[in-house]
């Protein structure tokens, strides 16, 4: 008798001892504040909320293996934001230029110095900031005393005033899969530099962005394609089906030296395409027909 007792007592010490674990555990249900409530009365500037690009996620690159690429070419294109396939970059409500920069400026990215383009020499947020502004005096008067006074006016870049990129890029072809292909590696830039009375004296890079890490930021903004609003493009989609139009100013050579540096006018623009279409010829002549 005095073991059925004993064994019923633990029987039920164990369940009040379990039903105590599993209420302490159950979280205290908190009444939602006024912060976590959607706001129902702000308009939405749509007909739809789309969430679609920022819920996509972008697919890694195809793993390569150096014994595969039996031919590489490295070329450098400028893409001016002037011309009429190229207006996208230039969509005052998100410049191009804007996201690279802002992305920058926050740590976001990481960018590299101009001293060469082989991403070497990181820039710090703070050096970036400070890129493309100037800095002016000019003579102002006191309003009680009216004696002139010199006062130090900052002016920032304008966004505007950005109207070209150097592209820097790799072709090769990949025996595994008997395709021509090309990755972007890097994106710069370009602003002008002017002499004291306005006028252009040069353009150089402000700063190389990889573009490999660009990816991620750059599929979350959208790009405006004229035709229809519903289906958006991003500009990782834009960049890696090279929907824009460039040209070549350089390819790798001997004397590490631009097409311009021994080339003029026409000539110029001949030699660019004349490198272009070697490119197409290399993939075509592999195969007979």
């Amino acid at each position: 008798m005095k073991i059925v007792l004993k064994f019923l007592f633990l029987v039920l010490f164990g369940v009040v001892f379990f039903a105590n674990s599993a209420a302490a555990q159950v979280p205290e249900t908190t009444p939602a504040t006024e912060a976590s409530e959607p706001d129902e009365d702000k308009p939405l500037d749509d007909i739809v909320e789309k969430r679609i690009i920022n819920e996509r996620k972008i697919l890694p690159y195809q793993p390569l293996r150096e014994a595969d690429i039996f031919w590489e070419k490295r070329v450098w294109r400028i893409i001016d934001i002037r011309e009429k396939m190229n207006l996208p970059f230039a969509y005052p409500e998100e410049r191009f230029f804007s996201i690279l920069m802002d992305a920058a400026v926050n740590g976001d990215i990481t960018v590299y110095s101009t001293e060469n383009d082989k991403f070497t020499d990181k820039l710090e947020p703070n050096e970036v900031a400070t890129m493309g502004a100037t800095v002016d005096t000019v003579i102002t008067f006191d309003p009680e005393t009216y004696e002139e006074q010199m006062q130090i006016v900052r002016n920032e870049l304008n966004p505007e005033d950005v109207k070209r990129f150097r592209i820097k890029e790799v072709w090769f072809f990949d025996e595994e899969t008997s395709m021509l292909q090309v990755r972007i590696l890097g994106i710069a830039p370009l602003i002008d530099v002017k002499d004291e009375n306005g006028n252009f004296r040069y353009e150089k890079p402000m700063f190389w962005s990889y573009y490999p890490d660009c990816r991620e930021l750059l599929a979350r903004h959208k790009v405006y394609m004229q035709g229809n609003d519903a289906s958006p493009i991003t500009w990782e989609d834009l960049l890696e089906m090279r929907f824009f139009s460039s040209y070549i100013y350089k390819e790798s050579n001997v004397y590490d030296r631009r097409l311009k540096e021994y080339l003029t006018g026409v000539d110029l623009l001949l030699e660019a395409d004349k490198i272009k279409q070697e490119i197409f010829n290399f993939e075509h002549d592999l195969w007979s027909y």
